[in-house]
């Protein structure tokens, strides 16, 4: 009986490893989770855009027409109306967004309290101006604010400008400038609602503003004399430069 003869492994074989696929070299390797990382940067990155142009699109629409349906928010997003499901159960989470970016805003104008001002009533003409674009940008939600969001996240969102603005407030009184018939917080919550209503005149289409009227009535509000209230607005504004709406 003829033995056949041994075979011989294939070049660059280890004939101590099983299978046929070569192992991967280290820098194999790392290439492939670099690859991975980039492509979940990306997919996250474009993630992040549907969802801010899904809001932009709601904040939008809501604005022309609060009972607005989700498909019109879709269409004016340009996705399909299930894309908008996939990053919001629905409308009560897609006001919530709209909410969180509001408290957001309202959060970083709110640290423009924080600067030094010669006396109160530049803080708050300051504050005004600052908040203002903010404001105006989601005065949407003024009227989602009771059906949609409820008392609690409304004043969850508010916070930070009511602390700010009781704390002027507070200073003012202590120089003299505004008048002491309400004690700070009451006050505050008094301007609050008056620059509310404010914007609600906007949405009605009835009254238009860049922040200036706003802060000057703020502070003729607050007790400031109405031609030291103008020239103070006039002043800032100068130096703020203008602001711009977003419609």
């Amino acid at each position: 009986m003829t033995s056949r003869p041994a075979r011989l492994p294939p070049p660059g074989h280890d004939p101590h490893t099983t299978g046929t696929r070569p192992r991967a070299h280290a820098g194999e390797r790392t290439s492939d989770r670099d690859r991975d990382r980039t492509h979940d940067h990306t997919r996250d990155r474009t993630r992040d855009r549907t969802r801010a142009r899904i809001l932009e699109a709601a904040r939008r629409e809501l604005g022309r027409n609060p009972d607005c349906a989700l498909a019109d928010i879709a269409e004016a997003a340009g996705v399909a109306r299930r894309t908008v499901y996939v990053h919001f159960a629905g409308r009560a989470a897609l006001v919530r967004g709209l909410a969180a970016e509001a408290a957001e805003a309202v959060r970083l104008a709110s640290e423009v309290a924080h600067i030094p001002a010669p006396d109160a009533a530049t803080a708050l003409a300051r504050f005004v101006l600052t908040l203002w674009p903010a404001a105006d940008r989601y005065r949407v939600l003024v009227n989602l604010a009771r059906q949609d969001l409820g008392t609690h996240r409304v004043d969850e969102v508010l916070a930070p400008a009511r602390t700010a603005v009781a704390g002027i407030l507070a200073q003012g009184q202590r120089q003299g400038l505004f008048h002491t018939t309400l004690p700070p917080r009451p006050l505050s919550r008094a301007l609050e609602a008056y620059l509310l209503s404010l914007l609600d005149t906007v949405n009605a289409g009835a009254w238009t503003d860049d922040g200036t009227t706003a802060a000057t009535t703020a502070l003729i509000v607050a007790g400031v004399d109405r031609n030291l209230a103008a020239t103070t607005v006039r002043r800032l504004r100068d130096d703020l430069g203008p602001t711009h709406s977003t419609r």
